[in-house]
């Protein structure tokens, strides 16, 4: 009996724990600034990625970018 109300207990503790860990999720609106640098990014280095686009495109034979369907053989 008193090892189900400690165990209770601790279910609860870590439920409430995991709630309140998740609730700071989110970009505030005064860290959007630093988010917005160019450093930060996805694309580190635009120039690199165009080029390996270029090559990735000639070799395949497709047209469009990363998120457009197509191919070599004229299917979508």
């Amino acid at each position: 009996m008193q090892l189900t109300k400690v165990m209770k207990a601790g279910v609860i503790a870590l439920v409430l724990s995991q709630l309140a860990a998740c609730s700071s999720l989110g970009v505030k609106p005064w860290q959007r600034d630093t988010l917005a640098k160019e450093e930060m990014a996805l694309n580190s280095a635009p120039l690199d990625n165009r080029l390996d686009d270029h090559i990735y495109f000639s070799k395949e034979g497709s047209s469009g970018g990363r998120s457009f369907a197509g191919g070599g053989c004229g299917c979508n």
